[in-house]
């Protein structure tokens, strides 16, 4: 694969660069389950005045030619390799090390993840996380947490469909189906990827679970929204019932008397 050519390459460049503190790398090649489709990612710590001279996008190009970078939302620079293969990268400095020992998990074995740690600082961090995120502690937890924030977001999603605004409810509607998953994951025991819970979701899930999930999705059309509410609802149901936390009865049935009304 292309992407463990440039993961050496990235390893070459940070050995090379004497304002480098450390660098990690993390994401699906430090877990080991990337492919062909898959990024590679990784944090950068530099000294401040080292990082005060940096130029991301011409950093990236030393790895490989890029046809554009950008900044994410994350506050990452996204380098795009030849063949659409995206690089990922963080420049920070050392004062951003703390920012690592908040992380929920490190998702890999360290050494694994150590591209560079002249200080050792970076492997304490890391060693101190634990491995995997933990899941909800308990019904209760998980009802708050996601069975919750489902229902209510399924219920603004009914009504911007009634009101018509269809692209808001369609964008709604992705806030029902991510905590949805997590539900199916709860209801499943099936964990590992917690904090990307769609990843994987195909393999890890039953095949009933996932033509439910399936069935929750929906373009930015009347018809397609509705039978996506009514799947959602269903599907919400079963899970709900299944993780062991109290279903508030009223609620599902108000709203599927009035999501059912539609075809009446």
């Amino acid at each position: 694969m292309l992407q463990l050519e440039l993961i050496e390459r990235v390893r070459a460049a940070c050995l090379a660069d004497p304002g480098l503190d450390a660098a990690l790398m993390y994401g699906s090649f430090a877990k080991g389950e990337a492919d062909e489709h898959s990024d590679i990612e990784f944090w950068l710590f530099f000294t401040a005045a080292a990082r005060a001279r940096l130029d991301p996008a011409q950093w990236c190009a030393r790895i490989a030619p890029v046809s554009y970078v950008m900044r994410n939302e994350f506050g990452a620079h996204v380098a795009f390799f030849p063949h659409l293969v995206r690089g990922e990268f963080h420049f920070a400095t050392v004062d951003h090390y703390g920012a690592v020992a908040l992380w929920p998990e490190r998702g890999a074995p360290v050494d694994r993840m150590i591209v560079l740690d002249r200080s050792g600082r970076l492997e304490r961090l890391l060693s101190a996380l634990p491995e995997r995120s933990k899941k909800p502690a308990g019904p209760s937890a998980a009802v708050a947490e996601h069975c919750d924030r489902f229902i209510n977001w399924l219920t603004l999603t009914y009504h911007l469909v009634e009101r018509g605004e269809l692209l808001r409810a369609w964008d709604a509607l992705g806030h029902v189906q991510r905590h949805l998953v997590w539900m199916a994951r709860l209801a499943e025991d099936e964990t590992v990827h917690w904090l990307t819970p769609s990843r994987a979701a195909e393999r890890e899930l039953s095949p009933r679970t996932v033509r439910g999930l399936a069935a929750a999705t929906s373009g930015a059309d009347e018809a397609g929204l509705r039978a996506a509410l009514r799947s959602a609802l269903a599907e919400g149901r079963r899970t709900w019932e299944a993780i062991g936390g109290p279903l508030p009865l009223a609620l599902f049935q108000e709203l599927s008397a009035a999501i059912d009304a539609y075809h009446q």
